[in-house]
């Protein structure tokens, strides 16, 4: 039976060829495009997850509060919090530090026994770890003991790809690396394990983790730094708890522990609240100053995980129609079938057979589609999938359970209507003058373009907000800034120190092409780990606000074109500006009351936290230290000419790369051993919108794919009803009828139906992009134009879609047309 239903089956696909071309190409197309976004939301939900006991992690999240206003929310808290959790809290089974000096200090590790000479590499990705830190997430080593890799100081591990950079295919357990940075450590560490290629699923990427002792290690003074301290929050902190531990319930105890270790902050009017961050949910979920990478957004996940059921729903209502449109054309089948003594649930069978053959194939093509677009995909979304990725049992699962659903979905309702028809009705033509399945039909395709008009408008308003971001006034002028980090390996001798940065300086200068250089603790698009709450002096505790802190030389404010609203900017001319002075920013200003900017020139704040005051003597411009998600912080300068993090480059004319000749030959003829790397400051700063930049790419492409969708059923549709008024417009053409006047009958209903989506699209897209610009601390206005232009888009798309068939229609010869059935 199953080979006869096999057979008939194949014979109807064989037999309307456009029609199963149409079918099978919209549902290949939009399975494929469903288990695409399908790989890409598994594997941002996936995140972390791979850890051993993950869902019992939590990371220590540090909420600072002044004068009962909460001043910063971060992902780094105090050392001594871990030891302090262990030792106090019964549920808490582990815990390990993470120290991320590899993004605070320009650190350079060499490779000093080498046959050719050292290797060395300036780093970024590494970090200081607890020897609890290996086994506690699970990591496994491919040479070296988990437990003791990092059980004493001057220990570290590297991954296996780093090994090979520095060592080569030698064996790299035993082998020693120094490493050196700007803070003068200038340490050896023996090499205890290897391990393997990191997941890219995980918030904590590193190439070399260091043992913590390390740090300990390092003088006298460095256990009360690093192991005990509660005043510097600097470390992320990670605990384990026992299975089945209430986590809210341990962190109602949090509180007792801050008043135990940390007496004296409500003396400050400050409040430190610690909480427990499950570590499943920080990637898409947390939003913290000093996050370890940049996180994504879960609403971003889940839009695109909607879209994706979209498109399948749409690529099944192609099916639906077009199967309950020909159901007219099939009637005398149907109707001799059952005179001939066929069940309905036989002839159900049959048409579901039909639904599962086409399935199948679309699946096989999608499968297809997905292989040879897979490294498109891959730099689209920043995934590295692999063909091993489409072998993964949740994915072989979920195309096969896609098959079977699209078969009884997409199958079961054009199967039911067709089966129903009574063959007496059928004989006697009666069934034509029924409307069928007429109003079903066209509720389906206002569903899919009231999808697509819906997804071209939300593309169209998260390109807006993108390109709002990245061409707003930051408050500075980051454009042609050439940017080199300073030197890890330095000399311990100030005076030498000056005098090696004098000569990058003046050399540098040289280049007439060079406007101007200027060194600073940070610069816009490096988020700013330093802080502090200031008052006017004098004034009492209750008016401290919390700035953050920058460093800049006497150049800065010319190098980013800022503007002195008050006062003046560091300067040579007055010799005590280093040790006295300070810049503060408009906003700082207003937060200690002066409305009048220059009434703050002059006036003296004074930092309980650091015991240190300052005088201003001058006020410039705010400006955005991070992308334009976040909002803006008030910011205080200090003036230190030799002590920057980076040197800021201001260059003119076209010859860049002469100018950046330039530049490396003055670097190393003031800091020789340093490795030479530099950065457009554009480019920086604008990397902070890569997730907003890849969600605008995932977000148009399958809109587009979305509408051709919904393009390809309408073809069959239109080409259908041109069919079926075949008669109607040979009698037409006959009475005079132009070729336009036709094209306009048949289409007025598709153009109706465009029309009624657009409008049902409006607000619900409306509702929901609304709701998504929400997240974004400065947004662009909600354009009308993105609907208009959504809906003109699909109108004009489908129109032309309608007329490929319409116009053949109308253009056929009326003879022939009349002749038709």
């Amino acid at each position: 039976m199953l080979t006869n239903y096999f057979k008939t089956a194949l014979r109807s696909i064989l037999k309307t060829r456009i029609f199963s071309l149409i079918n099978i190409s919209g549902l290949a197309i939009g399975t494929a495009a469903f288990l695409l976004i399908t790989l890409y939301v598994q594997f941002e939900l996936s995140y972390d997850k791979m850890h051993r006991n993950s869902e019992n992690i939590y990371r220590v999240q540090l909420d600072q509060y002044l004068n009962n206003e909460l001043a910063i929310s971060s992902a780094e808290c105090y050392p001594g919090v871990g030891p302090a959790l262990l030792e106090e809290l019964p549920e808490v089974t582990s815990y390990s530090r993470l120290y991320n000096m590899g993004y605070k200090n320009n650190v350079v590790i060499t490779y000093e026994g080498a046959p050719n000479g050292p290797i060395q590499y300036k780093h970024r990705k590494f970090l200081y770890a607890d020897s609890s830190f290996l086994p506690l997430f699970g990591h496994s080593l491919k040479y070296g003991s988990v437990e003791k890799a990092l059980s004493d100081p001057f220990t570290a591990v590297i991954s296996e790809e780093y090994a090979k950079m520095y060592f080569g295919e030698e064996n790299p357990i035993g082998k020693m690396l120094r490493l050196r940075d700007d803070d003068y450590n200038d340490e050896l560490c023996t090499i205890t394990g290897v391990f393997q290629k990191l997941p890219q699923n995980t918030h904590l990427k590193f190439d070399i983790l260091f043992s913590y002792k390390t740090l300990i290690a390092r003088g006298d003074w460095a256990p009360a730094r690093y192991d005990a301290s509660w005043q510097r929050e600097d470390m992320y902190v990670y605990v384990e708890l026992r299975p089945g531990t209430d986590a809210d319930k341990v962190e109602s105890k949090l509180p007792a522990l801050v008043d135990k270790y940390s007496p004296g902050l409500a003396d400050q009017n400050r409040e430190d609240i610690l909480r427990l961050q499950p570590l499943e949910s920080i990637h898409l979920h947390s939003r913290l100053a000093e996050e370890a990478e940049p996180n994504a957004k879960a609403d971003n996940v889940y839009i695109l995980g909607v879209i994706a059921v979209f498109i399948l729903i749409i690529a099944w209502i192609n099916y639906i129609n077009l199967s309950t449109a020909k159901a007219m054309e099939r009637a005398n089948e149907v109707g001799v079938r059952k005179a001939m003594g066929a069940l309905r649930n036989q002839l159900m069978w049959q048409f579901l057979m039909e639904s599962a053959i086409i399935n199948l194939i679309a699946l096989l093509l999608s499968l297809i589609i997905i292989v040879l677009v897979l490294p498109m995909f891959n730099g689209l979304s920043g995934m590295g999938l692999t063909m091993l990725d489409l072998l993964a049992p949740w994915f072989l699962l979920t195309s096969v359970s896609l098959w079977f659903m699209g078969t009884l979905l997409s199958g079961l309702y054009p199967a039911f209507i067709l089966s129903s028809f009574k063959p007496v009705s059928v004989l006697k033509n009666k069934l034509k003058k029924s409307s069928g399945g007429a109003i079903l039909r066209k509720s389906l395709v206002v569903f899919q373009f009231t999808a697509s008009v819906a997804l071209i408008a939300g593309t169209i308003i998260v390109y807006n907000q993108l390109n709002f971001m990245m061409n707003k006034s930051i408050g500075m002028d980051i454009d042609r800034v050439l940017v080199v980090e300073r030197p890890g390996v330095v000399s311990r001798d100030r005076d030498v120190i000056q005098s090696n940065i004098d000569v990058f300086r003046n050399s540098t200068l040289e280049n007439p092409e060079i406007k101007a250089l200027a060194t600073s603790l940070t610069i816009p698009g490096k988020k700013r780990e330093y802080k502090m709450g200031v008052k006017k002096y004098g004034d009492s505790d209750e008016n401290e606000i919390v700035v953050r802190i920058n460093s800049m030389d006497y150049d800065f404010v010319d190098v980013f074109d800022m503007e002195v609203l008050a006062g003046r900017t560091f300067s040579k001319d007055y010799p005590n500006d280093p040790d006295t002075a300070m810049v503060i920013t408009a906003s700082v200003a207003h937060l200690l009351g002066y409305e009048n900017l220059e009434d703050a020139v002059g006036q003296t704040l004074y930092s309980n936290q650091f015991q240190w005051s300052g005088i201003i003597i001058g006020v410039v411009n705010d400006y955005h230290q991070e992308a334009l998600q976040k909002a803006l912080d008030p910011v205080l300068f200090y003036c230190t000419p030799y002590n920057g993090e980076f040197y800021s480059m201001k260059i003119s004319g076209a010859h860049t790369d002469d100018v950046i000749k330039h530049v490396n030959e003055s670097w190393n003829k003031a800091f020789p051993g340093n490795p030479f790397e530099y950065f457009f400051l554009d480019d920086y700063f604008n990397q902070q919108y890569m997730s907003e930049k890849k969600f605008g790419g995932l977000f148009t492409t399958f809109a587009v794919i979305a509408v051709f969708v919904g393009c390809l059923g309408l073809l069959g549709l239109s080409s259908f009803t041109a069919r079926q008024k075949t008669k109607e417009i040979g009698v037409r053409k006959v009475l005079g009828s132009s070729v336009a006047a036709i094209v306009y009958l048949l289409s007025l209903d598709f153009v109706k139906l465009i029309l009624l989506s657009t409008a049902i699209a409006v607000p619900i897209t409306y509702y929901l992009m609304d709701q998504w610009l929400d997240t974004f601390a400065y947004q662009t206005t909600m354009p009308i134009m993105a609907y208009i232009l959504a809906g003109s888009a699909v109108l004009f798309v489908a129109f032309v879609t309608v007329s490929f068939q319409t116009v053949k229609a109308a253009r056929a010869n009326p003879v022939d047309s009349l002749r038709y059935e």
